[in-house]
């Protein structure tokens, strides 16, 4: 091999080991980078451990008393950026209002009429809940009892 040819061979692994050099060290520099942010976020978790838990007011309707609506979320902490926040909700228009808007039971058949008090009852089991409603898991419900139907015979509807 010629003088010439060895300086050159050199010359290339020499570029070779500085190319994997600044390599290792972009590498490390990544690295080290991306532990940073890791302690950075965790440092932003552990300020958010200081605000308490959201705390819902009950879905308000825009207008009647059922159909899309409103609701208040409060939370407590020192450090906390937001403690009121509003949130839309939706009252269901076929759910019992007289449960609250957001209960939903599922009811047994009604019971036989009282004869004292004229009214009949019938049990309903708590079947679905909204978004941190707080609702009872059985009620009890009474209407007056409905008067016997008589028919009267012989009477006929002409054609």
């Amino acid at each position: 091999m010629t003088e010439r040819k060895r300086e050159k061979d050199s010359l290339y692994i020499m570029q070779q080991q500085w190319m994997c050099l600044a390599l290792l060290a972009l590498m490390i520099v990544t690295v080290t980078q991306a532990d940073g942010d890791k302690t950075e976020k965790q440092g932003k978790k552990e300020r958010k451990s200081d605000c308490g838990e959201w705390q819902w007011s009950v879905c308000v309707a825009n207008e009647g008393d059922c159909g899309l609506g409103t609701r208040e979320g409060t939370r407590t902490g020192t450090d906390c950026k937001q403690t009121i926040k509003t949130q839309r909700c939706k009252i269901p228009c076929n759910w019992k209002k007289q449960f609250g808007g957001e209960c939903k039971y599922d009811f047994e058949a009604w019971g036989e009429c009282d004869s004292i008090t004229g009214m009949k009852t019938r049990t309903g089991m708590l079947k679905r809940a909204l978004m941190d409603a707080s609702c009872l898991n059985t009620v009890n419900i009474t209407k007056p009892c409905s008067k016997p139907k008589t028919k009267i015979q012989g009477t006929r509807i002409p054609p």
